[in-house]
């Protein structure tokens, strides 16, 4: 079962002076709807802002009236804040995204349950509730992420602030689509405010020269300024006011050179990116986050007027040049919308449990929990699960770390009055903070405390917690009331369980919502043998036990499998029988068990209670894995993996015994089945496969294993 939610419920709050339309739109607005459109989130995505215009750039917008406005006595921030709780909190958002206003991030977020984004757009130092150290500490403890429109951004916030703190935070630039080459005409254009921090008096000095010299060309200014003391007087410039985003960028397409030459710092300069993929030959100044627009531009290394003159000067005289930049500007976009709002949406992602996580560097770390069987001398390591799983977990690049919960409460026994077991939940919460995991993965086991698990939550919200379990769930089988119960103790907490069962035979015990099968894997370190390619001298192999933590059988326990291996013997005496933990025979573990096993040509896959679909007890992958012959009962299901080619099926106790017959004196079909059955299953089921199925599965990824009918 995928438990990633289809969708993320998102709020994303524009200022309030910030204008979501199309004849206003600033760069907060743009970048907002840009990204909104191609998102995979857009159906469940408000925006929310605030405007008397109707022309919104998306119908997802929501527009919040405001009285206060022009009032002095009343703050219109706190009007804003009080209104979006309400919005918030009755329509229940994932996650929450404020673009751009520190005082509104600390108005809302004591309101809500929602996870919050933050969105630098300018630099930190200059707004209101980032200023100081200890403002842009408390964001850095509030939000869940904080991103940032260019590194020169993120550079002033971290200003004084331990650079390793950054963890928390993400550079996602503006962003363009790419373009088709356009008919250019001599155009040279200025696009932003016409004021001195905008470098608009250098581009004055420059372009009356440039046009004086340079006939054919022509030159145009797009913006304006409420105090005007810079003017541009020549007869083939002229000065458009205020264009909005779309017939700007139009202009940009068909003129050639394009002027940004800013004074102050630019926190990114979206007019450099538009203007060098739209083919247009760029200048720019080296402030701020200019640079990291675009890789094709030149950079002035004055900012003076004559400079600006001599490189626009360059680009007219020198043709090939000037068509070369506009072909590499458009055709080597640096920020792109689709390649962009994909990581938008991956960090929103992040921010909610049961999402994909550490997903730029795409390397997790695990805290894989389980009887490791120290105190029996590891003689269960070639049928142990848990370490098939750290195997594969690392075979897939992912770093684990190993706990053996039983070991350790044994091994660290106190002569204190506090009970071992809660020392043992102070040794996992002091180990989860320094190794802080992305998934904790355990199985078998009741020594972790509930509070603990919880505790591990509050620390990392983002924390998947994933356990499995391989014994039986079977109705008919006494001991799986037991199991059912050791599993339910966590399964509501947990975001997944994985049992060896179809999770259908569970029916109304157990709430199967997050409920996964897995199929017992083969490693080939540990399944190492080709019994197929050997001579053995026994027919047939099977080892049973009272629990793997016995050495020895149980006196007086029988169960229903050594009746059925008393009439299978009665039916077939001739064959050469290899039976453990039957008859008085003691089971056998460790390399007993696997020098036992290699000396028999066939294995019985004999599990506990009545054949139940898909259940197998780890012995398949010792008896298949290790290339013997396997017989197994056709309810099992086993079909829907493999084939009789692969693997032999039988009916009942009669075909069972007519089929051992058989095989036993057909060597060459018998080598065959049993060498198509190893491969098989270390195609389909290696510790390799099991453990990215598992992981897919607990980051909330598909993964299609398992997807038979």
């Amino acid at each position: 079962m995928n438990l990633k939610k289809k969708n993320l419920n998102i709020a994303t709050i524009l200022p309030y002076k910030e204008n979501y339309t199309f004849n206003k739109a600033s760069a907060a607005s743009l970048w907002v709807s840009e990204f909104y459109k191609k998102s995979k989130y857009k159906k469940n995505n408000v925006i929310y802002g605030h405007t008397k215009s109707k022309d919104y750039l998306s119908n997802n917008y929501k527009n919040i009236n405001l009285k206060n406005l022009k009032s002095k006595l009343r703050s219109t921030t706190n009007e804003y804040a009080e209104k979006l709780t309400k919005e918030i909190n009755d329509k229940n958002f994932d996650i929450v995204e404020i673009h751009n206003r520190p005082k509104l991030l600390f108005k809302l977020e004591n309101k809500s349950k929602s996870k919050f984004i933050f969105y630098f757009h300018n630099d930190p130092l200059s707004m209101n509730g980032s200023k100081s150290i200890k403002e842009r500490l408390k964001i850095l403890e509030t939000v869940e992420k904080i991103i940032f429109v260019s590194a020169w951004v993120r550079e002033r916030f971290f200003l004084n602030i331990d650079p390793k703190l950054q963890t928390k935070t993400e550079i996602v630039y503006p962003s363009v689509n790419k373009q088709k080459k356009r008919k250019k005409e001599k155009n040279i254009i200025f696009v932003g405010r016409l004021n001195y921090s905008k470098g608009y008096d250098v581009f004055k000095d420059a372009i009356i020269r440039i046009l004086d010299k340079f006939p054919k060309w022509k030159a145009y200014s797009l913006g304006d300024e409420n105090r005007r003391n810079i003017y541009i007087n020549h007869s083939r410039h002229k000065e458009l006011g205020f264009v909005n985003h779309k017939k700007t960028l139009n202009i940009l397409n068909k003129s050639e050179i394009a002027v940004v030459p800013s004074r102050w710092d630019e926190p990114f300069g979206r007019t450099s990116l538009e203007a060098t993929s739209r083919g247009c030959a760029t200048i720019i100044s080296n402030k701020g986050g200019l640079k990291e627009t675009t890789n094709n531009a030149i950079v002035l290394k004055d900012l003076n007027s004559n400079e600006l003159y001599i490189e626009i000067k360059k680009l007219i005289t020198n043709n090939k040049k000037r068509k070369f930049l506009q072909s590499l500007g458009r055709k080597n976009v640096k920020h792109l919308i689709s390649k962009n709002t994909k990581i938008i949406d991956q960090i929103r992602e992040s921010c909610v449990p049961f999402y994909n996580i550490n997903f730029i560097k795409k390397k997790l770390k695990i805290i894989n929990l389980y009887n490791q069987g120290q105190k029996l001398n590891h003689r269960l390591y070639n049928i142990s699960l848990g370490k098939k799983f750290t195997n594969g977990f690392v075979r897939n690049g992912h770093d684990v770390l190993e706990i053996s919960d039983r070991d350790y409460i044994r091994n660290n026994k106190s002569f204190s009055l506090i009970p071992n077991k809660n020392n043992f939940q102070n040794f996992l919460i002091d180990t989860f903070k320094n190794y802080n995991p992305d998934i904790i993965f355990f199985g078998h086991t009741k020594n972790i405390e509930l509070s603990t698990l919880n505790e591990f939550k509050s620390i990392n919200k983002n924390l998947i917690l994933s356990q499995w379990n391989e014994d039986p769930v079977m109705s008919s089988l006494d001991y799986s009331i037991k199991n059912i119960s050791n599993i339910q103790m966590y399964s509501e907490i947990v975001d997944h369980n994985f049992i060896t069962t179809d999770p259908s035979v569970l029916k109304n015990k157990i709430n199967k919502k997050n409920f996964n099968f897995f199929f017992v894997p083969v490693d080939k370190n540990i399944e190492s043998f080709d019994v197929f390619k050997m001579k053995p001298k026994k027919d047939l192999f099977y080892a049973m036990s009272h629990g793997v933590n016995r050495a020895t059988l149980k006196e007086g326990v029988e169960d229903e499998r050594i009746n059925f291996l008393n009439k299978l013997v009665k039916k077939i005496p001739t064959i050469k029988y290899d039976f453990y933990g039957f008859a008085n025979k003691q089971p056998i573990w460790g390399n007993d068990f696997n020098n036992a096993l290699i000396n028999s040509k066939m294995g019985l896959n004999l599990s506990r209670g009545k054949p139940t679909k898909y259940y197998s007890s780890n012995r398949i992958a010792s008896i298949m894995g290790n290339g013997l012959l396997t017989f197994i009962d056709e309810k099992v299901k086993m079909n829907h993996f493999f084939n009789k080619n692969e693997i032999i099926f039988y009916k009942d106790i009669n075909d069972l015994a007519d089929k051992i017959k058989f095989y036993s004196n057909n060597e060459k079909l018998r080598v065959k089945i049993a060498r198509n059955g190893k491969k098989k299953y270390f195609k389909l089921f290696n510790e390799t496969k099991i453990a990215k199925y598992l992981i897919d599965l607990s980051l909330g990824n598909k993964n299609n294993l398992f997807d038979f009918k």
